[in-house]
């Protein structure tokens, strides 16, 4: 029996074109103005980019070198991460800094499918625990569902894992996300757009739904995994 309700956001609880068109470019273009006044308060970020970096240097992925004391080098830096969606974690938590300011300026507001809200109170109703895991921070994932076109969603939402817990295509990482809820992980449902997700929690014990929404990429073959359109399908 499903006791707990673990979602992906971008492409299953809100659409891919708002992350894409609207999240990352506001990222994008407040990136070198925020490293520069925050400079002193991102010194954990700037750490992980450095390691980061040495593998793409070496790798001639980023041939320019990464100065840690020069804002515009580490902004120049994550402005590359931004364009090559890499799932970084530094990146994901600079940027999230970034969202909330936009956030509570108004000028951002944050886009969910419709049927999210419903879903949160039904499964609420039926005393199912619901949780969040997305590559983008935690602090990025309560400002979407604190700010959302379907009001403040927070209080439907029992916990949020980000890739510090880890990467969302590896088993041991839905592994860990249940011991986290205290949850068997067969007691667990997880919904993703992506294949590889899924796969990754079918093998640590998930039961999964692949999450087929307007304007998500199209499945390269024909899924194993049970579908859906609307979270009003999962009942």
């Amino acid at each position: 029996m499903i006791k707990a309700i673990l979602l992906d956001i971008e492409g299953t609880t809100t659409p891919i074109d708002f992350v894409h068109q609207t999240l990352f470019p506001f990222a994008r273009r407040r990136m070198a103005e925020f490293v520069e006044e925050n400079f002193s308060a991102l010194g954990d970020e700037i750490k992980r980019l450095k390691v980061e970096h040495e593998e793409d240097y070496a790798e001639e992925f980023y041939v320019k070198e990464f100065d840690e004391t020069v804002p515009a080098s580490i902004a120049n830096y994550l402005i590359f991460l931004i364009d090559e969606d890499r799932k970084s974690t530094a990146l994901k938590s600079i940027q999230g800094k970034i969202w909330r300011a936009g956030y509570e300026a108004g000028e951002l507001k944050s886009e969910v499918f419709p049927d999210v809200p419903r879903a949160f109170a039904r499964w609420r109703e039926q005393g199912k625990t619901i949780a969040i895991y997305s590559s983008g921070s935690v602090l990025a994932q309560k400002l979407i569902f604190r700010y959302s076109n379907g009001g403040d969603l927070r209080t439907f939402i029992a916990d949020y894992f980000d890739t510090n817990v880890g990467g969302k295509k590896d088993a041991a990482s839905y592994r860990n996300i249940a011991t986290a809820l205290n949850f068997p992980v067969d007691e667990i449902l997880f919904v993703s757009d992506v294949e590889a997700e899924l796969k990754a929690a079918k093998a640590a014990g998930m039961e999964t739904i692949l999450s087929i929404r307007e304007g998500n990429a199209p499945l390269d073959s024909k899924t194993t995994h049970q579908s859906v359109k609307s979270f009003d399908e999962i009942k």
